[in-house]
């Protein structure tokens, strides 16, 4: 791989986990582009923003066409996503919909858009953002079950892209201090206390810890791990988390 071919796309680039992920490619001397809601506020000459609702399937749709057209995309890191937390007798097939087109079908388009250039060079990283709550969480029905069909999908992609060169592996954070978990619970309360106490590490992740995590797989040199998945939640995979 060249230098010319570190180009990467990084969703929900603007805050959080994403910004995170950002800040550590350029690190590396890639070209990014975050594709999120709003600008990332970084200030970088190589990062470029493309401000887009990623759960719009058609806006999606253009805005892969118009990546491709200016940049040859070797490196796919889907992050961007939302919870819409709801008890199964509340969830709306509305917001089963709309996590699906965000968290699979965006993937999807993406992916697929960037393939011709992948496959030009041989080379490729795949790397999509899931969570703990694939393996279960209460109010988490649509989130949980759309977040555990990544784990899938990039199984089945590690199956098809490998001869291509190209890997796809996945990262799934437990609790991690972002704006969207504090919108769930309230930052500095007994009930943050308590669930990093809950975590066998007996604190709750930070954006940096997960970008660590995605630079692993997004590394040129691990061209030899896919179709994988990497916890970073501080042990609450192999036991219980109440949120």
């Amino acid at each position: 791989m060249t230098s010319n071919d570190r180009v990467a796309v990084v969703t929900g680039g603007s805050a959080g986990i994403g910004k995170a992920i950002c800040e550590r490619l350029l690190a590396q001397g890639y070209e990014v582009v975050s594709l999120a809601r709003r600008r990332s506020d970084i200030d970088h000459s190589r990062l470029h923003n493309i401000e887009v609702d990623l759960s719009d399937r058609g806006a999606t749709a253009a805005v892969a066409r118009e990546l491709v057209q200016k940049f040859a995309v070797t490196t796919v890191i889907h992050n961007a996503g939302v919870i819409r937390p709801a008890l199964l007798a509340e969830v709306k097939l509305e917001d089963l919909d709309a996590l699906v087109d965000l968290h699979l079908g965006c993937a999807i388009q993406l992916v697929q858009a960037a393939l011709p250039a992948m496959r030009e060079r041989h080379f490729g990283r795949v790397v999509l953002l899931s969570s703990r709550a694939a393996l279960g969480l209460q109010t988490r029905t649509s989130y949980s079950a759309t977040k555990a069909g990544m784990l899938g999908m990039a199984r089945t992609w590690a199956l098809e892209l490998g001869p291509d060169g190209i890997t796809v592996n996945v990262v799934a954070p437990g609790p991690i201090r972002t704006d969207m978990f504090y919108d769930l619970i309230e930052k500095g309360s007994d009930r943050e206390q308590q669930l990093a106490a809950s975590i066998p590490v007996r604190r709750l992740g930070v954006a940096e810890d997960v970008a660590r995590a995605v630079w692993f797989f997004a590394d040129p040199e691990n061209s030899f791990v896919t179709g994988q998945v990497l916890y970073v939640c501080g042990g609450a995979s192999v036991g219980s988390l109440s949120l």
